[in-house]
């Protein structure tokens, strides 16, 4: 993958000695002004744009709208797109304005990505970047490498609701390849970032013990995580009778699906709140939690947000769930102009009546491309949430997945901590085919692991009907 020569991606690449000896000392200079003035400019923003008003944050959209678009109208596709559309992007006097274009996606991107790019890719300063592919395609772009500075200074304001600030380190189960030293433990410090980075790949029971272990000495943190490797985690604890580390001070759980059962589950063993975020690589939408409940607040400053029927109408309705789709503010390379993320959610409104935040709100998101839900006899997509279980369905169970490959019947897969007996066996059949009602027929293997993505992820479903 291309990389531009930015902060962040020399200090990645930097190895772990170097990282050990200078970290501590760059530390010293301030972390925020180590982030450079981008970061901190964002920051500012970011304090003001909390508390705007709805017609405050309008204004602000239609300009980065109007931006965004003249940047794009210097580009092949989107001048023929717009021609077509009779779209004039200086013309836009309100963000739905944009409703006269058409949305785009990610087959629109591969088809048309270089047309799309509004300086050459190979110019210094760009980089070309991945998704984690867990669709089974992942989607290759080109993004400026100041998109770092402008994500953090949004992560860490949407953090501060739950406690969290920069001083505070953070224990992190997301996917990072973590060598093991020389007594086989997979652990590596980020003294910059004071990241104390573990091994998600490795999960046995006995790196669990050595993680949780590890994670009481570092002092008061925070738990940044997949949310599946935050449930492995607390159902380790649970099941091993062992005492939650009471240096956690709150999880941050993000990058996949959150389901209800799994936040139970790490609050009540953890003792703390569970805190997440919805963004996606694409960075277009970014949605946090407000602090008096569990619904996703949108960031006006990141992107505009629209949710859609399937027929293209947008949403503005309290209950109707649609799929999101996003304007970015912040990649000025290839602007990503009405993008269907293949992600859904419920339109709750539109002010807090809890926080008073005048942004759009949304609840209950779920990624809901064709792997990722399953699929009934009759080709309908069935919701996650209806195999969301509260109950001992899965008793002796240290994690499970959803494997399907034809409408209609799939598998369930569990990694046991004990041997499954019949009885076990019968118990997770009956009560999940039960709950799915005849549109998908199970069958349960054993197996030792799930399957995981390249970056770590466990998704819940692996679905590949109509897959090469």
């Amino acid at each position: 993958m291309k990389k531009a020569l930015s902060r962040k991606n020399l200090w990645e690449m930097a190895p772990q000695p170097i990282k050990t000896a200078v970290g501590s000392m760059l530390g010293l200079v301030g972390i925020e002004r180590l982030f450079g003035r981008l970061y901190r400019e964002q920051r500012r923003l970011l304090r003001a744009a909390d508390r705007w008003t709805a017609e405050e944050a309008r204004q602000w959209q239609t300009q980065r709208i109007r931006e965004i678009g003249q940047l794009a109208a210097g580009t092949p596709f989107y001048r023929k797109q717009f021609a077509e559309a009779g779209f004039d992007p200086s013309a836009v006097r309100q963000p739905e304005d944009l409703r006269s274009l058409p949305f785009i996606d990610k087959d629109v991107l591969r088809a048309n990505l270089d047309d799309m790019c509004v300086i050459p890719p190979t110019s210094r300063g760009v980089d070309y970047v991945s998704t984690g592919g867990s669709s089974g395609q992942p989607l290759r772009f080109y993004i400026g490498p100041e998109r770092s500075q402008i994500e953090y200074a949004h992560l860490v304001a949407s953090w501060e609701r739950c406690g969290f600030d920069l001083r505070i380190p953070q224990a992190v189960f997301r996917g990072q390849i973590v060598a093991p030293d020389a007594n086989g433990f997979r652990h590596q410090y980020d003294p910059l970032l004071r990241k104390h980075y573990y091994s998600n790949f490795h999960m046995s029971e006995a790196n669990m013990a050595a993680y949780l272990d590890h994670v009481a000495t570092i002092g008061p943190c925070f738990l940044q995580a997949y949310p599946s490797a935050a449930a492995i985690l607390a159902g380790f604890i649970r099941r091993s009778g062992r005492a939650a580390p009471r240096n956690i001070r709150g999880i941050l759980a993000e990058s996949e699906n959150v389901y209800p059962e799994d936040r139970r589950l790490c609050e009540e063993v953890f003792g703390t709140r569970y805190f997440s975020c919805y963004g996606h690589s694409e960075k277009l939408v970014l949605g946090v939690e407000c602090e008096h409940s569990s619904d996703y607040h949108i960031w006006p400053t990141y992107g505009y947000c629209e949710l859609i029927r399937a027929d293209g109408s947008v949403i503005d309705v309290s209950g109707e769930r649609g799929e999101i789709v996003g304007t970015g503010f912040i990649n000025r390379i290839v602007p990503f102009i009405r993008y269907r993320t293949g992600d859904f959610a419920e339109h709750v409104g539109e002010r807090c009546e809890k926080c008073g935040r005048q942004q759009m709100i949304l609840r209950s998101v779920e990624g809901r491309g064709s792997r990722g839900s399953l699929v009934g006899a009759d080709g309908q997509f069935i919701s996650n949430t209806a195999i969301n279980v509260h109950d001992d369905t899965f008793e002796g169970v240290v994690e499970y997945q959803f494997a399907q490959s034809a409408p209609g019947v799939a598998e369930i897969r569990v990694v046991p901590c004990r041997p499954l007996t019949e009885k076990d066996r019968n118990r997770i059949l009956t009560r999940m085919n039960d709950r799915l009602q005849g549109q998908v027929r199970l069958t349960l293997a054993v197996c030792e692991a799930v399957q995981q993505t390249e970056r770590g992820k466990k998704p819940r479903i692996i679905q590949t009907i109509g897959a090469a």
